[in-house]
């Protein structure tokens, strides 16, 4: 592949460096020559390490107690059991956020950006189903509120119903033949095809349009002048290779950078006279960047992808075409028509509540 066609992508470096701990220390002791500096060297990282973890151990028991107030399995129970106010609940499940803030910031995770977000929705990796969030199943009130109270710059727009944390970058590689997923791909290239043939992409692919514009950091925003410690990562994806049918039937590895750690953090709505006061905190672990979206809280339903509109629209045109032409035989059997019919629509049907009552 030509280098000017490659999808890269700039990744900033995180502002860690991951290496073992022993590792670092016996590294920098080795570098002192006396025996005695050498052995105050080691107390004194000991002594850090000790102040470092009194720190988090500290902060993480502040936040598992308040946290045991507002876990969605039992924490309505224990706040009965308290017999607190709800202005008095409110300042606790703040007191919450700031914990849990500090440590995600004394953590090195970062709060995920629109940009990131619009590249997860950009593209496709290994999962192949639209994803969108059901909005109104979730609260807006309790970020909404800790984020008036402590302001933070670049917050995304979904700051006020969940938040995203990320920590870590990897890349993952995937060798398979992804023969299913290759057909979906030739099938919506098909579909564009005659969305473009038919001048309709300009009224249905606006927005998507708009979208695609704010598209970070690809490889034509490379210049010599961009910092030289940020990390430059080839993205192969199946939606961006020349498909031939050499390729449909072939090993096909593709390559897309990772999230190594993901934290997702909101409430659900709930009706203002049982309010629930239940805080989901979600961990997830090496997650694709195109494929963001599968951490997104309170899912709607997936859609079908286009193989599956194919095998959906192919049953009912193959069916009605065997009715159509039993009907025009002589002796027409009734029974058989409706076993006909009914194989057609059961598999129909299958093929599309399949996806209508998957939830992710």
């Amino acid at each position: 592949m030509d280098t000017k066609n490659k999808d890269v992508i700039r990744l900033e470096r995180e502002s860690v460096i991951p290496i073992l701990k022993p590792k670092l220390i016996m590294t920098l002791a080795n570098l002192i020559e006396h025996g005695s500096d050498r052995a105050e060297f080691l107390k004194f990282c000991k002594r850090v390490e000790y102040t470092i973890r009194a720190w988090y151990l500290l902060q993480f028991e502040d936040l598992m107690q308040l946290y045991s107030l507002f876990d969605p399995v039992h924490g309505a129970q224990k706040l009965q059991q308290q017999n607190l106010s709800s202005e008095e609940v409110d300042v606790l499940e703040q007191n919450f956020l700031t914990y849990l803030f500090q440590v995600m910031e004394k953590s090195n995770f970062k709060i995920a950006t629109d940009e990131e977000i619009d590249v997860a929705l950009a593209g496709q990796y290994l999962l192949n189903l639209p994803i969108i969030v059901d909005e109104s199943k979730i609260d807006k009130t309790l970020l909404k509120r800790y984020f008036s109270e402590h302001p933070q710059p670049n917050l995304p727009d979904f700051a006020d119903k969940y938040i995203i944390f990320r920590r870590g970058i990897g890349i993952d590689r995937t060798a398979d033949y992804f023969f299913m997923e290759k057909v979906d791909m030739i099938i919506a290239r098909l579909w564009a095809f005659l969305l473009r043939l038919t001048r309709l992409e300009k009224l249905l692919n606006r927005r998507l349009r708009e979208r695609h514009k704010k598209e970070p950091k690809k490889d034509d925003e490379i210049n010599p002048e961009a910092d030289s410690e940020d990390l430059y990562v080839e993205r192969i994806r199946l939606e961006n290779m020349d498909l031939s049918i050499k390729k449909l039937v072939s090993k096909t590895t593709i390559q897309e950078p990772t999230f190594d750690r993901i934290i997702v953090v909101y409430r659900r709505a709930s009706p203002k006279p049982n309010t629930d006061r239940g805080i989901y905190v979600k961990h997830f672990k090496n997650i694709p960047m195109a494929d963001l979206e599968i951490v997104l809280p309170e899912k709607k339903n997936p859609g079908l992808t286009p193989m599956d509109w194919v095998k959906f629209l192919a049953s009912a045109v193959v069916g009605l075409v065997t009715v159509f032409s039993s009907l025009q035989m002589p002796t027409a059997d009734l029974w058989v028509i409706f076993a006909i019919l009914s194989t057609v629509i059961g598999y129909c049907a299958k093929t599309y509540f399949t996806y209508a009552f998957l939830h992710l």
